[in-house]
């Protein structure tokens, strides 16, 4: 067991290039999540969430069959997945809910097909599904760079049009702004931060990324750029706190994170409640 109480135990891990590599990459991805969790928290989105995130699989089981870096294969997946999803929900008789299930079991079933002809990629792209970070090679390091660094950039710039459609898409339809297409933008910008989310916290549990550290922001703060900063702040100390529990006890690196920050908002849930209480108690004297 190691011993937390020792610089030594902290330093161990950090002397070998690839927990270097997979914590920086699992750093990246939890302030891209962070900061894309508060729109999925604010806008009730985490069913969108969590159908992106089975909608990229098969493009990432295709991408490791054609030899292809499988983050490559999730971009493309979840981009044609939110473009599909557009196009159908602007049918009247299409919910968007409706057409995000439909998309959403599709593409599973053909990711789970493909799967199981190959026995190679099975055993392969497990570490996807369940996510380890020391799997983080050098190109993925720079694969999640960039395409985290361009979802922030497009975010910064387009702050403003998102926010609006996010809390009032009437008003922003009167001040001539195209919803559809910022909507889509929006889901498209939530793919590519589910894609490079699969190597840290895996596909099955990279909707938690999303979801919890921005639903613990909520409860701390109701004004959506402080929202993103302590998501971003509450799903990076979640990250290196995952890390490390998933380097010495030999776990997987995505069940650790998202316990971590499942912790976290527990913590401050209770914390809450019994501030609240006390309050109350206080003006009931």
């Amino acid at each position: 067991m190691p011993n937390w109480f020792d610089l030594e135990t902290y330093l161990e891990p950090l002397r070998l290039g690839l927990v270097q590599r997979g914590l920086l990459a699992a750093l990246i991805v939890a302030i891209v999540c962070g900061v894309m969790g508060a729109f999925v928290v604010v806008r009730g989105l985490a069913f969108l969430g969590d159908a992106l995130g089975h909608a990229v699989f098969p493009g990432v089981v295709i991408a490791y069959l054609l030899n292809l870096n499988p983050l490559i294969g999730g971009v493309i997946a979840g981009i044609v997945t939110t473009v599909g999803i557009s196009l159908v929900a602007r049918q009247r008789q299409i919910r968007e809910s409706t057409a995000i299930g439909i998309f959403y079991t599709v593409a599973f079933a053909l990711g789970a097909l493909l799967l199981s002809r190959s026995r190679s990629a099975s055993r392969a792209l497990s570490e996807l599904l369940i996510g380890n970070v020391l799997a983080v090679r050098p190109q993925d390091l720079w694969l999640t760079m960039i395409i985290g660094g361009s979802v922030l950039l497009v975010v910064a710039l387009l702050y403003k049009e998102l926010v609006l459609i996010s809390f009032d898409p009437a008003l922003a339809a009167a001040h001539g702004r195209n919803v559809a297409l910022l909507d889509a933008l929006l889901f498209a910008l939530l793919a590519l931060t589910i894609v490079v989310a699969l190597q840290t916290v895996g596909n099955v549990m990279v909707v938690a990324l999303l979801v919890v550290p921005a639903a613990t922001g909520r409860l701390l703060t109701r004004s959506l750029p402080p929202l993103m900063a302590w998501a971003a702040l509450i799903g990076s100390l979640s990250t290196i706190v995952g890390v490390y529990v998933s380097y010495y006890a030999n776990i997987a690196s995505g069940g650790a994170i998202v316990l971590c920050a499942c912790t976290i908002f527990f913590g401050v849930l209770v914390a809450k409640e019994a501030r609240q209480r006390w309050i109350a108690r206080s003006f009931a004297q």
